[in-house]
């Protein structure tokens, strides 16, 4: 039997935060701009600056809570914990404008957690960067007001200086995004993780009763249901990025990507659950794929479908369940779709479950097949092998045409006399007779777990 938990050999990176996280900075011109006056008004201001640091928060606290929507819920929920994060970012900005060297590693180090924390709560990517830039204007605006109220000749000189404190904003910009999009692509891996842990749990039959509701939430299916499982071999229903929910026109399917086999949780609509006793598979030419949605009737008399879109890959092999309630029954499900997926001819196609449990109970006793093989075609082992196989496909055929003669005789192209007449010798052969029904399912069994064998 598969294992829903094996996964393919892919190899995933592993995340975490970098010795040195983020960008490499903006690469300073050989030769700056800022002389020694623009230099001295710059630190002037930036120091009275850290002086009104408080002020300065809640000025851009209040700022974001006006200007950023997706922020209003942060600073509500826990203003303290906000302010102390502006609060921090701010001081360590200023400080930088003072002492460069010995302050951008802190500050880098501070904007790095500030994105990757913002980044597990969930916080939209954009509202963070517009926080940040409206930091800086923040700051800048500062620089301005304070030059101007205390050396209003010298706001000229901060044209020299306007480039490096934009080119660091930038910079904390890309460091903040860089640290976002790495905790997103951890959490999102881990999300994954877990949720292939629960679905290949279901499918294994190993779910505690305790992680179904869990199991339920992370597949986005009811815990109560109808239910079959599909299993897909030699093509994949769902892209190589992993499994995921597809949902159309009523009918959900989760589908879980293994290494030799892929399987499809299909939660049933009311009308596929109420004509299950009919049989629920997949439609000719309806396939197997990512999307899901409720197959119609054909026409009359016929079964309720279970489509998905797009095509299963020509050549693929499809299992189909019988129906099960609820996720629980999952992993029973499963192991049926194994079976039905066993039945299926190496060339490729679909076999559903309800149409072929004589076949399905054979396979799912592969030695007891065995046992009957020997017992009903052994006395036939004695014939040449071509004598042997023109009489087995005789039999095969003429109880695929319902024991009439004439058409399994237009099928093997000979007449129907001759037909009868291997028949006949065959019920000499083995001692059975074909008009007798017991015996009559003892053979079918029997050439059915030879058909198995043989594959």
């Amino acid at each position: 039997m598969h294992q829903a938990l094996r996964t393919r050999n892919v190899s995933r990176p592993v995340y975490g935060a970098p010795a040195a996280p983020g960008p490499r900075p903006h690469p300073r011109p050989v030769r700056s701009l800022i002389d020694a006056d623009a230099l001295r008004v710059l630190h002037r201001a930036a120091r009275v600056l850290q002086d009104e640091l408080p002020d300065l928060t809640d000025r851009l606290v209040a700022a974001i809570q006006d200007l950023e929507p997706a922020y209003r819920a942060a600073v509500t929920s826990d203003p303290a914990a906000t302010w102390q994060e502006v609060h921090r970012s701010l001081r360590h900005s200023v400080a930088s404008l003072i002492d460069p060297r010995g302050s951008r590693d802190a500050a880098r180090r501070c904007s790095w957690k500030i994105g990757a924390t913002r980044a597990e709560q969930g916080l939209p990517l954009d509202a963070l960067l517009h926080a940040f830039r409206l930091g800086g204007s923040l700051v800048w605006q500062g620089l301005i007001e304070e030059t101007c109220r205390t050396a209003p000749e010298d706001v000229r000189l901060l044209v020299h200086i306007a480039t490096d404190v934009w080119n660091f904003v930038d910079e904390h910009c890309s460091l903040v995004a860089d640290a976002y999009r790495q905790v997103e692509r951890q959490l999102a891996w881990r999300r994954e993780n877990r949720l292939r842990v629960l679905a290949g749990a279901l499918l294994d039959g190993a779910s505690r009763i305790a992680d179904l509701p869990e199991t339920a939430h992370a597949l986005d299916l009811p815990e109560e249901g109808r239910y079959v499982v599909v299993a897909v071999a030699a093509g994949s229903p769902s892209d190589g990025a992993g499994a995921r929910s597809a949902h159309g026109r009523g009918t959900r399917v989760y589908w879980h990507t293994g290494v030799e086999v892929d399987y499809g949780i299909v939660l049933l609509t009311e009308e596929e659950a109420d004509t299950e006793s009919g049989g629920v598979g997949v439609g000719a030419g309806a396939g197997v794929g990512r999307g899901a949605g409720p197959g119609g009737d054909a026409g009359p008399g016929s079964r309720a479908q279970l489509s998905a879109v797009p095509p299963v890959p020509g050549g693929a092999r499809t299992g189909v369940s019988t129906a099960v309630s609820g996720l629980a029954a999952v992993g029973d499900a499963r192991r049926l779709a194994d079976i039905a997926l066993d039945l299926c001819p190496p060339t490729g196609g679909t076999v559903r479950l309800t149409e072929h449990l004589p076949a399905a109970l054979v396979a799912s006793a592969p030695d007891l097949g065995m046992a009957l093989v020997e017992r009903v075609l052994g006395p036939l082992s004695g014939l040449e092998p071509a004598d042997e196989a023109v009489l087995l496909d005789t039999v095969a055929t003429w109880l695929t045409c319902d024991g009439s003669a004439q058409r399994a005789g237009e099928r093997l192209y000979c007449h129907r006399n001759t037909v009868l007449n291997r028949l006949r010798r065959y019920e000499q052969l083995t001692g059975r007779s074909l008009s007798r029904p017991a015996d009559l399912v003892e053979v079918s069994l029997a050439l059915t777990a030879r058909g198995l064998r043989t594959r």
